[in-house]
């Protein structure tokens, strides 16, 4: 049996790898240079251009770009119209923005519990926590894997309820053979460094829906217009005048961020394919691997995966997780967990959220790890971290 690094071994790599990295190229930053070089490098052309396209590769009527992926599920909640008393049924398996984004408008985030399989918001748990102050539902496409759309449209479309994306992790990702974001109401991205495709930071939000399209313009530029069919005072002196016609943020992305990500869309379905391929060996390495167990997958999804999860069996592993997490760290592949249910946050706690509410989602948590996955990792990448896990199982497992 190998020692593990940490118990004085040798370890499986002499380079750390990371659970995650943004993959630039020379495309990515001369596309960056040609807009600093100039004339706008804010509120000019790349911006238009890049919505444009993200539109057309999500198969939406229209793509609203913003600063980054909290902002994108804030806009979608003011457009939403959703107000003080109202209440957004989400996920607590997922970052606290998807949560916090109900909050942010006076609205009360419920939290429906997790398929223990896929560990995906489960439809049935959806439809258990509905009540007659319910008006959205935040689902969350984890890890990229699509949410099961069509029980939740069905719920949505019988009690009136805004359908909202949040595919920060899937842009990529298809349902049924249709792109996520063109599937619900209102569909969220993000382009933080570790996504699959990368501005720094920025988010987006596609819809096919007019008007909600005119209110999420309005929120993102803060509630600012110089549309003259929208204006009330219309018509003016100038080509000048603006109105403010709501009350809006400065959620604006820049005009070099969006030539990095336009570079970026051209490669998405080549990143795509090289996620597929290592989550394939993945799969194959891991299956029958006693001690591990791994997402399933809904075979509606064509999943462009964010995240890989392993998820252990702390009692036939008889170790810690932070035990299992150090030793990987010490074979110099580094891990990360995703995430800590949102309610258990004192700021959850401190509103009366308790501990209990979603069983399924806090005994998924105990358990799982997110392991390197990006389009950047070699073969070898791929191979040390499959030795890793495969060593730090049969050091426990005894």
């Amino acid at each position: 049996m190998e020692e593990l690094a940490i118990k004085g071994g040798k370890p499986v790599r002499e380079k750390k790898i990371f659970y995650g990295r943004q993959c630039v190229d020379e495309s990515d930053v001369e596309a960056v240079k040609n807009v600093l070089l100039g004339d706008y490098i804010t509120c000019g052309p790349a911006v238009r251009k890049l919505e444009n396209e993200l539109a057309a590769y999500c198969e939406a009527k229209y793509a609203v770009v913003v600063s980054n992926g909290t902002a994108a599920l804030h806009c979608a909640c003011i457009a939403a119209g959703l107000k003080e008393g109202d209440e957004v049924i989400t996920t607590p398996l997922t970052f606290a923005a998807s949560a916090n984004c109900a909050f942010y408008v006076g609205a009360k985030p419920v939290f429906a519990d997790i398929n223990p399989k896929t560990y995906n918001i489960d439809p049935k748990s959806i439809r258990e926590h509905i009540t007659d102050r319910t008006k959205a539902v935040v689902a969350v496409d984890f890890t990229g894997q699509c949410v099961e759309n069509e029980e939740i449209r069905a719920i949505c479309d019988e009690f009136g309820l805004i359908f909202i994306e949040d595919a920060a992790h899937a842009i990529g990702s298809s349902y049924n053979g249709h792109k996520v974001g063109s599937l619900a109401d209102m569909t969220c991205f993000s382009f933080h460094p570790v996504k699959t495709i990368t501005c720094g930071e920025g988010g987006a939000i596609t819809t096919n829906n007019k008007e909600l399209y005119d209110r999420l313009v309005l929120a993102h530029t803060h509630g600012i217009t110089h549309d003259e069919e929208m204006m009330e005072d219309a018509p003016h002196e100038g080509v000048w005048y603006y109105e403010q016609i709501s009350l809006g943020y400065n959620y604006r992305m820049t005009d070099f961020q969006a030539a990095m990500l336009s570079s970026q869309l051209k490669k998405l379905d080549g990143f795509k394919a090289r996620r597929q391929e290592i989550v394939k060996r993945y799969n194959e390495a891991f299956k029958d691997l006693d001690g591990i167990m791994v997402q399933e997958e809904i075979p509606q999804s064509d999943t462009c995966r964010h995240l890989y999860i392993i998820r252990l069996d702390l009692e036939k592993l008889n170790c810690t997780r932070r035990e299992f997490f150090d030793a990987m760290s010490a074979e110099n592949v580094q891990c990360q967990v995703h995430y800590v249910p949102v309610y258990f946050f004192p700021f959850y706690r401190h509103k009366g959220y308790l501990p209990g509410l979603c069983p399924n989602a806090e005994e998924v948590y105990k358990g799982i790890m997110s392991i390197p996955l990006y389009p950047a990792l070699t073969d070898q990448d791929v191979e040390d971290t499959i030795h890793a896990v495969k060593k730090i199982v049969q050091y426990y497992h005894r």
